[in-house]
């Protein structure tokens, strides 16, 4: 289940962005064969919302575009092998997305506001499952996932 909240009057030039983020991360789901019985978080929040919790969960007081949590260690990026509860919560994480760095990233790359929602979400799916970008060659791993899915939504740069 995709639980998304928006705490924001952003207004996006696309709509409502529930459609986008359930797109990208059912996609995810589909193509990683990860159990329908997980549970991802989204919450649409301002800049200066993103950067009192980049500073509180991370000490960086600066605002960034994307914070994801991810509530299971994954030892393999994008192979789930986490216990599923039959009567508990299962959550795979919580992604956090400033609206308005989707607004301006998206006029700085040149590309619809639709496609950096979509970006963004898949970014931070990705680091739910295990993927990162702290070393180079994960780095390379986690952009070439990043391109795949993002074709496969047919949303390609």
């Amino acid at each position: 289940m995709i639980y998304i909240e928006n705490e924001t009057e952003a207004v996006f030039d696309f709509g409502d962005p529930q459609a986008a983020i359930d797109n990208a991360i059912s996609c995810i789901f589909r193509d990683k064969d990860l159990p329908e019985e997980l549970d991802v978080n989204v919450l649409i929040v301002s800049e200066d919302d993103i950067r009192q919790i980049n500073n509180d969960s991370r000490g960086i007081d600066s605002v960034t575009d994307v914070l994801s949590f991810p509530y299971y260690d994954i030892e393999e990026p994008g192979v789930f092998e986490g216990v599923i509860y039959e009567d508990g919560e299962n959550i795979l994480g919580d992604m956090i997305i400033c609206a308005e760095k989707v607004i301006s990233q998206a006029q700085e790359y040149g590309h619809s506001q639709m496609r950096e929602l979509s970006f963004l979400t898949v970014h931070s799916m990705l680091h739910l499952i295990g993927y990162d970008h702290i070393e180079e060659e994960d780095g390379e791993l986690m952009r070439s996932e990043e391109k795949r899915i993002m074709d496969i939504l047919g949303i390609p740069r």
